[in-house]
C-alpha cells in the first residue's frame, strides 16, 4: 500500500466524486479510479459505496478514513521534524580537524567555548596530509581547520598571502615518549650517542608535525642521534608504535597524560625536547556564510 493511496482515499472521501477527486490528486479518473479500486483490494473491503449519490463511504470506508488521517498527519509531522533536522544539519559550520586534535582536543573546546552546537565535523578530515587542509578550505569542503601550528611549517608562505584568517584557541606541546625500561627509566632515551642512534617513530614529512620537530632540533647545539624507522601520519599510529617498544616518538601532550599516569610510558628527554605548539583555527579571508563570520567573532573576543 503506498501513501499515495490514503491520500486518493481522503480527496475521494471529502468530495465525494471521482471527477473532482482524480482532478484534486492530479491524475486522470481511470487513473484515480484504478488506484482506489487496489487500495480497497488491499484491504479485503469495499471502502466506497458507488450506489449513492453523491457517493459515500462504508461503515469499514469511515473507519478507513479515520485510519488514514492519522497515518497521513503523523507522516507531514515526521516529514517536517526531518525538514527541520536537515536545514539544522546543513546550517552547520563544517570544520576539518587532524586526528590527534578530533581525538584529544576538539570535544571538550566546542563544548567549554559553547559552539558545539553550531560545528558539524568533516569525518574524511582525518585522512587528509597538511597543505590539503588548506586545500579543502579553498574547494569548499569545509568552513575552518583546526590544526597544530608552528612557524616552521613548510607552507607558511601560503598563509602569509592574505586568502586566510587564524585564530590561537590554545597551546600544545609534542613530547618526547618511550616506553619504560626494567630499570623505570626510559628505554629509549634522548640524547642518542654517537653510533648509537635513537629508533624513532617519525610523523610524514608533509604533515604539521615533522617539520616543528625538526626545526626544534635543529636549533638545538646537542645532536640528537636519531634513526628514523618510518613515517606516520597520525599522532595514534605513532602512539601505538612508541607503546610497543619499537622506538620512542613526540606526541601531543594531551595524549600522554594517561599512558604516563598509569606507567606505560615515560618521556624520552626532558623538557629541552619538548616542541612547543600553537592550535589554531584557519578560515578564508571571505567566508562564505554570516554565520561563520558571527561564530569567528564570538571566538575571536573570547581568544582576545
Amino acid at each position: 500500500m503506498e501513501i499515495r493511496w490514503l491520500e486518493d482515499f481522503m480527496a475521494l472521501a471529502r468530495t465525494r466524486h471521482f471527477s473532482r477527486a482524480a482532478e484534486l490528486q492530479h491524475v486522470s479518473q481511470p487513473t484515480f479510479s484504478r488506484r482506489i479500486k487496489l487500495l480497497e483490494e488491499s484491504m479485503g473491503a469495499t471502502l466506497i459505496n458507488r450506489q449513492t449519490l453523491p457517493l459515500s463511504l462504508t461503515p469499514a470506508g469511515e473507519r478507513f478514513f479515520e485510519l488514514c488521517q492519522r497515518v497521513t498527519r503523523d507522516v507531514r509531522d515526521v516529514r517536517a521534524q526531518i525538514a527541520s533536522m536537515e536545514a539544522e544539519v546543513s546550517a552547520r559550520i563544517s570544520v576539518g580537524s587532524t586526528q590527534g586534535l578530533f581525538s584529544h582536543f576538539y570535544q571538550g573546546w566546542a563544548s567549554e567555548a559553547g559552539v558545539a552546537e553550531r560545528l558539524q565535523l568533516n569525518l574524511k578530515a582525518t585522512s587528509w596530509i597538511g597543505e590539503q587542509f588548506l586545500d579543502a578550505l579553498d574547494n569548499g569542503e569545509c568552513d575552518l581547520v583546526l590544526c597544530y601550528w608552528h612557524q616552521d611549517l613548510p607552507w607558511c608562505g601560503r598563509l602569509s598571502r592574505g586568502d586566510y584568517e587564524t585564530i590561537t584557541i590554545a597551546s600544545e606541546r609534542l613530547v618526547p615518549m618511550s616506553v619504560v625500561a626494567d630499570n623505570g627509566e626510559p628505554r629509549f632515551p634522548l640524547p642518542g650517542a654517537a653510533g648509537q642512534s635513537v629508533p624513532l617513530i617519525a610523523y610524514h614529512s608533509r604533515g604539521f608535525l615533522q617539520s616543528a620537530i625538526e626545526a626544534h632540533l635543529s636549533r638545538s647545539k646537542e645532536s640528537v642521534n636519531l634513526l628514523p624507522l618510518n613515517e606516520n601520519t597520525q599522532s595514534a599510529s605513532i602512539k601505538a608504535l612508541v607503546k610497543q617498544g619499537y622506538g620512542m616518538g613526540w606526541l601531543p601532550g594531551r595524549m600522554t597524560e594517561k599512558s604516563e599516569q598509569f606507567g606505560s610510558l615515560t618521556r624520552a628527554g626532558d623538557e629541552r625536547w619538548d616542541v612547543p605548539l600553537e592550535i589554531r583555527l584557519i578560515r578564508l579571508r571571505e567566508p562564505r556564510s554570516e554565520d561563520l563570520l558571527t561564530l569567528w567573532k564570538t571566538l575571536e573576543d573570547q581568544h582576545a
